[in-house]
């Protein structure tokens, strides 16, 4: 479940936290991707950095209202595993 801001754009510890992990875990695959010359998905790795970036600083909301929303494709995505270098 994603959490939605609280009162007038302001998340909460937790949620700033989560959200600076994900952006320092995105930096990292940036890095591996980048490596690996996966050019579409450093691209899109980028794009979630930005948009995590944009949200600890206030100027995105964390959620779209429900109305709003696309549903995803519910792909199931399996834990990777041990990586090799």
């Amino acid at each position: 479940m994603i959490p939605t801001m609280n009162g007038a754009g302001k998340t909460s510890r937790q949620t700033q936290d989560n959200i600076a992990y994900i952006r320092q875990m995105l930096g990292e695959l940036r890095g591996v991707a980048s490596n690996e010359g996966a050019d579409m998905l450093c691209y899109l790795i980028e794009m979630a950095f930005v948009e995590a970036g944009d949200i600890q600083a206030g100027k995105r909301q964390l959620s779209i209202q429900q109305a709003e929303r696309h549903k995803t494709a519910s792909m199931p995505v399996k834990p990777p595993g041990e990586i090799q270098f």
